[in-house]
């Protein structure tokens, strides 16, 4: 419901000329447009926080929600949680499609104002799909904050620093009658600087935490060595689609006689990773299940690791594409025009392609691999984790191109490689080079991680699946012979 409010905030402050200011060409020779200031301003700044607010608490809600309907113990659900992620993945995708081509066109035709009240409406009938299988989904209730619990194992383990850790781990904390736990954790090897918050007082009234809560901040720990990696290792994708855009609005944007805005290239990207998406599900992991074994054809973080690759091999051919889209500006001499490189747009599609094997791969990946790896009471952190990955490779890609720009800029007077709003001037397929050896440093820096790092679950078929499995192709091969 946060979400509505902030769209129809900003729905409202686009249909009433008093709520901001008029009217002007932003291209033209002269540019007489006003900045929106005092009151239109701090409306304008609560409407696309207060929309922020509400993306995030979705964000970090329905993938958990999502994940918490099938039992892990289940051999059969199990497969379907994985499937539940790829098509989860589509769901974004297909409200992506549909944003960019009908809420554009509706922006762009019938103004903004009803843009953003269609964007309220949508996501006012998602609420109620949402709310109508309330009685069928499986709750599991919050049982307090994590984020306190992860605070207090730290607070304890400090407090209790100096004391000696028992010998039998039966002497630890294991359960208090006041907390009311979802899942019971059992004691594991490594981080003992954090098995002191557990020790046992007795009835001394000294404050301790339970193993569980230990167990919880150590999987925490154990996954932020994957967590800092996968931030450099998606660096490339923001770049590269931002970029990209800026590409194609140089280029030729018609496809026969239709003309192509360059914010719709996004859509192109939306459409490979749908197609790859069904396809991946339906057909790649049923068969990559059977040689390997492994219930989502791959580990997790296997798929990620494709997607880096895919990744790195995207900035490799975009830096192709660039530099013979420049070379062609240097033949027809256009370094001082913004617009009309001879050279058709869809020579973006292959990196557009890789794009969205990335987001199959390593978008898919890493959601299934921080909800499934964090404790059923921390789904919702495991969820907000992967979520932070994604604003933390977008905020390193901003500091990235500032840097560069810095360190490639000459004299007072001088442009760094990406500076300016001509990219003709600029040297782009330099930038990509350089983002191409840093995913190949991420990538090998990933795999490190990726290769020590053991899954609380086992990610293999489970025997009871396997034998099922076994009986119905049985079964099948004796009716062929019938």
């Amino acid at each position: 419901m946060t979400s509505i409010k902030g769209y129809a905030l900003l729905a409202l402050q686009a249909h009433l000329p008093s709520l901001h200011p008029s009217d002007c060409d932003m291209n033209g020779q002269q540019n007489n447009c006003e900045q929106v200031h005092g009151f239109n301003s701090a409306l304008l700044y609560i409407a696309l926080y207060t929309t922020a607010l509400g993306e995030g608490c979705v964000r970090a809600s329905l993938p958990s929600l999502g994940g918490d309907q099938f039992d892990d113990k289940d051999p059969v659900e199990l497969q379907l949680k994985t499937s539940f992620f790829n098509w989860f993945t589509f769901g974004i995708s297909l409200g992506g499609f549909i944003g960019l081509t009908l809420v554009v066109w509706i922006e762009n035709n019938k103004g903004w104002d009803i843009g953003f009240g269609v964007s309220a409406l949508a996501i006012l009938l998602g609420v109620l799909a949402v709310a109508s299988g309330v009685s069928f989904y499986r709750n599991q209730i919050p049982k307090g904050s994590p984020l306190t619990r992860i605070v207090q194992v730290f607070v304890a383990a400090f407090k209790n620093r100096k004391l000696v850790l028992p010998e039998n781990v039966n002497q630890l904390q294991h359960n208090c009658e006041d907390m009311d736990i979802i899942e019971v954790l059992p004691h594991t090897k490594g981080f003992k600087f954090l098995d002191k918050a557990s020790i046992n007082h007795g009835d001394t009234g000294t404050w301790s935490c339970t193993v569980t809560q230990v167990e919880e901040t150590k999987i925490v720990l154990r996954m932020l060595p994957i967590l800092i990696s996968t931030v450099l290792g998606y660096l490339p994708t923001p770049v590269l689609l931002t970029f990209t855009v800026q590409q194609g609005s140089t280029m030729n944007t018609k496809l026969g006689k239709i003309h192509i805005s360059p914010a719709t290239l996004f859509v192109i990207p939306v459409i490979f990773q749908m197609v790859i998406l069904v396809i991946y599900d339906q057909f790649i992991v049923p068969f990559a299940r059977r040689i390997t074994g492994y219930v989502g054809g791959i580990t997790n973080l296997q798929r990620v690791g494709i997607g880096f690759a895919a990744s790195a091999l995207a900035t490799c051919v975009a830096a192709l594409v660039e530099r013979k889209r420049k070379n062609i500006v240097e033949e027809h001499g256009l370094e001082d025009f913004e617009t009309g490189v001879p050279m058709s747009v869809f020579w973006l599609a292959l990196q557009f392609f890789l794009l969205g094997i990335v987001d199959v791969t390593s978008f898919v990946g890493l959601l299934e691999f921080f909800n499934g790896e964090a404790s059923r009471g921390m789904k919702s952190i495991g969820t907000a984790i992967f979520w932070c990955v994604l604003g933390l490779a977008s905020l390193l890609g901003t500091f990235l191109v500032d840097m560069v720009n810095k360190a490639t800029r000459h004299g007072a007077s001088g442009r760094g490689w990406l500076e300016g709003a001509n990219l003709n001037k600029s040297h782009l397929d330099w930038f990509y080079w350089l983002v191409t050896i840093l995913e190949l440093v991420a990538l090998f820096n990933y795999m490190y991680w990726a290769r020590r790092y053991v899954y609380r679950h086992d990610p293999r078929i489970p025997q009871e699946l396997t034998e099922i499995d076994d009986k119905d192709s049985s079964k099948t091969k004796d009716v062929v012979a019938i």
